[in-house]
């Protein structure tokens, strides 16, 4: 009996913390990305969490996918969630658009799941509700209060030339930013509808490997490389260890156990998490306007994720 209750405790703190260590990827980023070009960094964050993923997949001895098939299917994924959302926002934020923006734009996914599956998916019962597309709206509103001090100053700023070392918005760090949250929305949904249940270990090391195969030649191509320090080694650290053998492998379980839109909308959760993350750590300072924001988000998200009512 003790053993099944810490199973379902375990199973309802999942989701937060999935957000907890998500929420640092950003953070991350301020501490590494001044010392590397981020696909080389990318491509050492890949190669190390397979090496750690073989080992792990050896000791415990976890089946490998069964079929071609799902091989293929987790090579796919490997290329959104992992080469196509990563390689877009670390690509983005090197080439100058803050990471506030970059969480602003990328935390639009929700939205775009939502529409997705009311759009396509009806016909599978998965349409959003009324109350879900409620809570989405909301979410998306306390996302906006959040960020917003933080992409309005650098707009003013740029408008006025004032120099503050970030570029800002272009077109083509924007275009990068899209494709992060293009590639993380259809990879959720491609997990969904494709991606059949098996160990995370071996799933993530197939995706790793696939994600490494597009993101090494790419590193190979950028100039400069690795200025190690102990910034830049503890930010690859803590990607390797808590973000890639820790939270993809919480997003891989939470997405096999919930429905696309309900695990989407835990991204709305991120940007303010990291907002009190870069509080504590940077003592960047949070308004009323981020407070108010977290409030709403976090009402949107329990609406979402909220299980209906028994009718009588």
């Amino acid at each position: 009996m003790p053993t099944h209750a810490h199973h379902d405790a375990w199973l309802r703190a999942m989701p937060w913390v999935f957000v907890l260590i998500w929420s640092t990827g950003f953070i991350v980023a301020r501490y590494g990305m001044p010392h590397a070009p981020p696909f080389t960094f990318l491509a050492w964050r890949y190669a190390l969490s397979i090496a750690l993923f073989l080992l792990w997949v050896w000791w415990a001895r976890v089946a490998w996918p069964h079929s071609r098939t799902q091989w293929g299917h987790l090579a796919v994924l490997g290329l959104l969630m992992h080469a196509g959302y990563l390689g877009g926002v670390w690509a983005a934020v090197k080439a100058g658009m803050g990471a506030g923006l970059v969480a602003l734009l990328v935390g639009l996914q929700p939205l775009l799941t939502a529409i997705w599956l009311s759009a396509v998916a009806s016909s599978h019962g998965l349409a959003v509700t009324r109350r879900q597309w409620l809570g989405l709206l909301l979410g998306l509103a306390g996302l906006v209060l959040v960020l917003w001090h933080q992409f309005v100053p650098a707009e003013v700023e740029q408008a006025v030339g004032a120099t503050t070392g970030q570029i800002g918005a272009t077109w083509f760090n924007v275009s990068l930013a899209v494709l992060a949250l293009l590639s993380i929305t259809a990879g959720t949904l491609y997990q969904k509808r494709y991606v059949q249940p098996c160990d995370v270990r071996s799933a993530n090391t197939v995706q790793l490997l696939a994600a490494l195969a597009i993101t090494l030649p790419l590193a190979l191509l950028e100039p400069g490389g690795m200025n190690w320090n102990a910034e830049l080694a503890g930010a690859l650290a803590w990607s390797v260890l808590a973000l890639t053998l820790g939270a993809s492998s919480l997003l891989y379980l939470l997405i096999q156990r919930g429905a696309a839109a309900s695990v989407a909308s835990l991204m709305y959760l991120v940007p303010p998490c990291t907002a009190v993350l870069a509080w504590l750590l940077f003592d960047e300072p949070i308004t009323a306007l981020t407070v108010a924001g977290v409030a709403l988000t976090a009402l949107g998200v329990s609406l979402v994720v909220r299980s209906p009512s028994p009718k009588a």
